[in-house]
């Protein structure tokens, strides 16, 4: 563990909470529909919710999960701005592959009763081939179901070429999970480079790449690659962070008729949002600093 890390292993929850706050939309169902309702109504901003937690490893847990998604989705009703993600290990991976993907199958239904749209986040390399597993199971009897995959990791084009004439919706990213070199490629330039290569490579394939970056550069040479094949902008989107700085560069993204989604989670019972919040803080400890610092120019003009 690298000294930034370790240091931000040590923040108790309460200021995990705090210092995360610009990348969560809250800790209730409702502030997580009202935040993707403000940005399709305001900036025409799609959304994809997720409830926090991972690695859950009791029932009672799972079915926790299971019945916040259930409300989540009843809240969301029928729109067009906003699908929701799901992450294995919080519903019922501990108890192995065919568990877990019943359990995310009746999620997906229910979600379909309402044509919201399921994204199978991907976790560390423990996990991708369960969370392919799944993936490919589901996908034949739910035809806008996606998931995701990681250009760090060695093993990534091979799994495009295992999805082959799915023509799914894939995210493609770098990942935020510290992965050994052994398996994963440990330079960002390297990773973004790859990227690219296997944005090309899924629209070749007949996928629909959500290209999750906030990367300008990296954004704007995916769209010529897009151009270049003549792939229509319905046909991929950009997707983001909610909390990441970059307004201006999304809207005019839109303004050139990209889809532009940003990811909005949420949690309701913050024990389980903690592994979240501290990632995005070492990806990007500036953050905390910069509230750390606010908050202290207010205390001090209060006195």
């Amino acid at each position: 563990m690298g000294l930034k890390k370790f240091f931000i292993s040590l923040i108790p929850t309460p200021l995990v909470k705090l210092f995360a706050s610009p990348y969560i939309a809250g800790d209730s169902i409702e502030a997580a529909v009202v935040t993707a309702q403000k940005l399709w109504d305001g900036r025409r901003v799609c959304s994809t919710i997720d409830l926090l937690g991972e690695e859950l490893e009791s029932d009672e847990e799972v079915r926790y999960s299971v019945d916040v998604y259930e409300r989540l989705i009843d809240s969301l009703g029928d729109q067009n701005y906003a699908t929701i993600s799901l992450k294995p290990t919080q519903l019922g991976s501990h108890c192995g592959t065919e568990n877990c993907q019943k359990v995310i199958r009746g999620i997906v239904q229910r979600a379909e009763q309402y044509n919201i749209n399921v994204t199978l986040d991907m976790e560390d390399h423990s996990f991708t081939d369960m969370t392919l597993d799944i993936f490919r199971a589901l996908k034949k009897d739910h035809p806008t179901f996606g998931t995701v995959l990681q250009s760090r990791l060695f093993r990534t084009d091979d799994d495009i070429i295992s999805l082959k004439s799915m023509n799914a919706r894939i995210r493609i990213c770098i990942g935020i999970y510290n992965e050994p070199k052994e398996i994963a490629m440990q330079s960002k330039p390297e990773m973004k480079k790859k990227l690219l290569q296997q944005v090309e490579f899924l629209f070749k394939e007949g996928h629909y790449p959500e290209i999750a970056t906030h990367d300008e550069a990296v954004i704007n040479d995916a769209i010529d690659i897009a151009e270049k094949l003549n792939i229509k902008k319905d046909q991929y989107e950009v997707q983001m962070l909610m909390g990441v700085p970059k307004q201006a560069f999304q809207d005019k993204l839109i303004q050139n008729g990209i889809l532009v989604r940003l990811y909005v989670p949420f949690a309701e019972k913050w024990k389980y949002a903690t592994a979240y919040c501290k990632r995005r803080l070492a990806a990007n400890p500036s953050m905390a600093a910069y509230i750390l610092k606010n908050i202290l120019h207010k205390t001090a003009g209060k006195r």
